[in-house]
């Protein structure tokens, strides 16, 4: 026998044992068996997910590959200083420490705060008893085969099939003990449905007259179709929709109780149909349903204040009693936010509506309403508890942008209610600085000093002048119009950059998902100065390579602008319970003024103005596949046109690839354009490094016009507050006019940056990676490491990458002949990124 094959001979012999210890299965008792695996064999017209999540019974989770299972031995880890009846006598222990300093103290303050730290540590050791220690609690224990509960699974199985129309569904396990692996079990679930029964007719039987008119006349709306699925969650949600139906119809006190529902199958049985009758009963004291109507509406602007001697003062404004200790809000903007009216019929829509745009206007820590029917009205009270008109806050932490870390400092003042309309005046200062690389060299870091102030002032309103019947009709769309004005400071070794902006925006809500915003007004004054000289040829380079916007950006502007942007968010995007979508759509026109006035008017400054379009969609989309394992995709895009004389757009209008929120495996905002290269680190006039960099010199920014990138992230939690991620980011930036390198005034080949209709998919750059998030709750702490695929930046031919990269140094072999050194091997470094927040 050859040495491989008794290496593999061995090898197959000892892998069971291997794996056993990486399952945990020393862990397991005698006459145990680890259930290792189960699945489910269903036909595709069913739900495979929603049958998963009815497991009685799971196996431990796996990492990486299948038969590791590392939570395992983190729990009998934890497990090995942990001791229950310990635990349990210091919790008495503890439990009776507090009892006498409560029993000691005289203070009425004291005493509350030690019994809320008494329940506070109380509870965490209750956790700890019930549940094993912190690292028992990151981990999971072994999961132990009992055929029990796949009885359990088989009922939850049929349960659920029954609810969905498949009355006639059969579900059985095939319960396998592995003959390699003796210690495992693998269960598998085989469902058979069945044909599914579908809603025939539909009847009503409403003795109240009223009420059968109104859900006859809403009949459309119904959640129950002639022809569908027979389904037990249509029949919940149309419980649910003529519940509200009705509410909004002045039946205050109607509850979803009187709704039932009788459904007969017999007399289609053969067609599988179902008839379903929707039962309305009255109320058994009174026998009808009675309709409420507002008599009165009162308003507490601030309950939970006492002024002893003091009684409240009573207004009436637009038929609100207004009641008050002082008279701190003009009640007509109040009263816009107030869509509950006397003389109206009860709708719970417009109470919810109430209560939510109360909230909104940043003015009350809550808002609560309340209905009284007794003494033969029915009157409706509203009581907000005012937020505190000055807030001051302060921030200090760490910077993690682009660069290495830096320190920075944030204190903020907000005064609420400025002018009695509810308006909000926001400043705000920061000061930071961070370390940046250096934009002339290669190998070295600067230190880059960042400041800033900003002051906004928001109106519960749009600032324009409506007629007051307008402003009352659309206050429902929370308007708001806010102006900010803010100045800017950066101040680096290679320049000194100042930007001082004003800008007005009208926001507003069709509804609570859909927000819109209109900027009229958005102008900048940009400067740059003290460039060094090594700066200013480093932007004379970038000319010869027909990168014109950095020049450009690089001299005194004004950039003025109209936005108007779309942004949806469904399900509350981010939430890690169910699926969540997230859509925002912008188009920006600049310079448009120019258009009917001379530029005269800055270009006297020697100011730089410009003209241009540009949109932008980003989309999003995060799919729940179980509580530990989420899929998150992302679409984003843009588009820019220059129409001045410059053809060129302001640097901050650009569209830039890479970094920890783009595509990964490039440093930030340095990928494209298209599959033009950047200058090479070998070229005589380049201070690059090739061992530290590779063959391109990724130092420069590259802005373009177009701009086409998607991802999609596989996210998982390990354990404790620690998940994983896999990665792939695909995408690049084009231009409308093609960059030209120059040397010596003659144009080289250098790849191309336009965007070509028949060329531009062979430019899209594709990287992969892993990722690590750290969830501290108040924020979530994210390490990347991107790897490139495909770089659209070399050759045709050479462009795939994957099985050059390096996670260290050297990047590439240094090789001496006398005084010249040469570089030969390049590979390509691997790209780490430090992010807050996921990326997307």
């Amino acid at each position: 026998m050859s040495t491989l094959k008794r290496k593999y001979f061995l090898f197959t012999a000892l892998l069971p044992f291997l794996l056993s210890g990486c399952l945990g299965i020393k862990h397991l008792k005698e006459n145990e068996k680890l259930l290792y695996r189960q699945r489910i064999e269903a036909p595709g017209t069913i739900d495979a997910s929603a049958l998963q999540n009815l497991h009685a019974q799971r196996p431990n989770r796996k990492f990486i590959i299948r038969p590791l299972a590392p939570l395992v031995s983190i729990y009998y880890l934890g497990n090995r200083f942990y001791d229950q009846e310990k635990m349990i006598q210091k919790k008495d222990r503890i439990e009776k420490k507090f009892d006498a300093k409560i029993a000691r103290s005289k203070r009425d303050k004291r005493i509350n705060n030690l019994q809320f730290r008494k329940q506070q540590k109380s509870e965490k050791l209750a956790d700890k008893i019930e549940n094993g220690n912190t690292v028992m609690q990151w981990g999971e224990p072994i999961a132990v085969f009992d055929s029990s509960l796949v009885r359990l699974t088989l009922g939850r199985f049929h349960s659920y099939l029954f609810s969905k129309g498949y009355f006639t569904n059969k579900v059985y396990a095939v319960v396998d003990t592995m003959k390699l692996y003796p210690k495992r079990v693998k269960v598998i679930y085989k469902v058979i449905p069945g044909q599914p029964y579908v809603f025939d007719s539909i009847f009503y039987q409403i003795p109240d007259t009223a009420i059968n008119r109104i859900v006859i006349t809403n009949e459309r709306f119904s959640m129950l179709k002639k022809g569908e699925h027979y389904d037990e969650d249509k029949l919940t949600k149309e419980r649910e929709r003529l519940d509200l139906m009705l509410k909004d119809n002045g039946y205050y006190d109607f509850s979803r109780q009187y709704i039932e529902y009788a459904t007969d199958t017999s007399f289609h049985s053969p067609e599988r149909k179902v008839a379903v009758m929707v039962i309305i009963n009255d109320p058994a004291k009174r026998g009808f349903h009675k309709k409420f109507m507002v008599d009165e509406v009162h308003f507490t602007t601030d309950i939970g204040i006492n002024k002893p001697g003091k009684e409240r003062t009573s207004r009436t404004y637009r038929d609100i009693q207004y009641n008050y200790y002082e008279d701190n809000y003009n009640l007509k903007i109040l009263s816009q936010r107030v869509f509950i009216k006397r003389g109206d019929l009860y709708s719970r829509s417009k109470t919810l509506n109430t209560q939510r745009q109360l909230a909104n206007v940043d003015a009350f820590k809550f808002v609560n309403i309340n209905y009284d029917s007794s003494n033969g009205k029915f009157v409706t009270t509203i009581f907000t508890s005012p937020l505190p008109r000055y807030e001051w806050s302060n921030e200090a932490g760490v910077n993690v942008t682009q660069g290495f870390p830096g320190p920075f400092y944030n204190m903020t003042f907000k005064k609420r209610n400025v002018f009695n309309g509810m308006e909000t005046f926001d400043i705000s200062g920061r000061f930071g600085f961070e370390g940046v690389a250096s934009a002339t060299e290669d190998q070295n870091f600067y230190k880059s000093t960042e400041a800033g102030v900003n002051a906004s002032l928001t109106f519960p309103q749009f600032i324009w002048p409506f007629k007051d019947r307008t402003r009352f009709k659309h206050a429902e769309f929370n308007p708001k119009t806010k102006f900010t004005a803010g100045y800017a400071y950066t101040d680096r070794p290679e320049y000194r950059r100042t930007a001082f902006s004003i800008n007005g925006t009208y926001s507003w809500q069709n509804n609570k998902n859909r927000l819109y915003q209109l900027t009229p007004v958005n102008l900048s004054v940009i400067d740059t100065a003290n460039l060094s000289k090594n700066f200013k040829e480093l932007l004379a380079q970038q000319g010869a390579l027909g990168n014109f916007s950095l020049l450009n950006s690089f001299r005194p502007s004004f950039v003025n602008s109209i936005i108007f942007g779309v942004t949806w968010n469904y399900r509350n995007y981010g939430n890690q319970e169910r699926s969540s979508g997230f859509i925002r759509a912008q188009l920006e026109s600049g310079g448009t003024i120019w258009n009917f006035i001379d530029p005269s008017l800055v270009t006297q400054y020697q100011l730089e103005y410009f003209k241009y379009l540009r949109f932008s969609l980003d989309l999003r989309r995060i799919n729940v596949i179980d509580r530990n394992t989420t899929v998150a995709y992302r679409f984003n895009s843009g588009v820019a046109y220059s129409y001045s004389k410059n053809k060129s757009l302001p640097y901050e209008k650009f569209f830039f690839a890479g970094g920890s929120n783009s595509i990964r495996a490039w440093r930030p905002r340095r990928l494209g354009p298209g599959s033009f290269k950047p200058r090479k680190t070998e070229d005589p006039e380049s201070n690059g490094n090739p061992v530290k960099d590779g063959m391109f010199d990724y130092n420069i920014e590259q802005p373009a016009e177009i701009l086409m990138e998607a991802s999609i992230e596989v996210r998982q939690k390990l354990f404790g507050f620690v998940s994983g991620a896999i990665f792939f980011d695909a995408g690049n930036t084009w231009t409308f006019q093609e960059r030209k390198k120059t040397v010596n005034g003659v144009v080289v080949a250098n790849g191309n940056s336009q965007f070509k209709v028949d060329q531009f998919y062979k430019e899209i750059a594709l990287g992969t990676g892993f990722g690590l998030r750290f969830d501290f709750t108040f924020l979530i702490l994210r390490f990347d490491v991107g790897m490139k695929v495909i770089d659209p930046a070399r050759d045709e031919g050479d462009r795939f990458v994957l099985n050059k990269i390096r996670f260290f140094k050297p990047y590439a072999t240094e090789v001496k002949n006398g005084e010249t050194t040469t570089y030969i091997n390049y590979r390509e470094p691997v790209i780490y990124n430090v992010g807050i927040g996921f990326p997307f």
